[in-house]
Parts: structure tokens; sequence; C-alpha cells
């Protein structure tokens, strides 16, 4: 279901708690959200839609994929740039990022998975962990 995008960066800013498989329905809420908003988001946390667990949707080379629990355990070569977000009024803002990052999730089906991901994937992926993380752009 779409669901309404939250604004309030009191709430937005609390940590998440780790999801778990009664998360499903928050993740496939999350997939017909981003979709609905697809010419203007390409990622998004659960925070977003008003549910503090650690589940992110990404856009992964015109593909939406879901995370559950991700943690970023590898990052390299740091570069600033700015970003925008559907949550937060304003423009752009500056950010530090890195191209090349290393993630620990778990899968649509809770499978533990490792994967590398690179350029704007992993700038989507960081800011949407930072989500997770209560940290704001």
């Amino acid at each position: 279901m779409v669901k309404e995008l939250v604004h309030d960066p009191i709430f937005l800013a609390q940590k998440s708690s780790p999801a778990d498989e009664s998360d499903r329905q928050t993740a496939q809420d999350l997939l017909d959200t981003i979709t609905a908003h697809r010419d203007e988001c390409v990622g998004m946390a659960a925070n977003m839609i008003g549910v503090k667990r650690c589940v992110i949707v990404f856009d992964d080379g015109g593909v939406f994929r879901i995370m559950f629990n991700p943690e970023i355990i590898g990052r390299s070569e740091p570069y600033k740039t700015e970003e925008g977000c559907l949550s937060l009024l304003g423009g752009p803002r500056p950010t530090m990022r890195f191209k090349k990052i290393k993630v620990r999730y778990l899968n649509e089906e809770f499978k533990p998975r490792i994967k590398t991901f690179t350029g704007f994937t992993a700038q989507i992926i960081q800011h949407e962990t930072n989500h997770c993380d209560g940290i704001l752009i």
C-alpha cells in the first residue's frame, strides 16, 4: 500500500529497531510507495513511511531492491556530494559519501548476504542506512 511520507525531523532522527520477518509488509509498503514516487526518488527507508524498523528499498540499476538490517561493513574512496530527500524540505544538502561500500544485510527471503556496491547505488544505500541510524543529511 502506498503510504504517506513522514516529514517530522524529530521522528526521522530516531534510530530504527532491527527488522524481523514480521516486517515483510513494511517492505512491500516501501516498494509500493517508492514506485509511486519513482520520478523523484531512488531510495526509501521505513521511517520515511512512519515505521521505525531497519528496512530500506533502493534503485539498483533500474530494479528496486529490498534490504533488511543493512550494515555497511566496508567503505573506500570518500567524496563530497549533495543530496536531497523526499522527507526533508528544502534543496540538496552537502554530504560525504564513499564510492565503494560492502554491506551485510538480509535479503527479501531473510537470507544473510554480503555484497559490494559502487557508484550511485552505493550512494543511495549510504543515504538510506543513515535513515535507519537516525542520521539526516
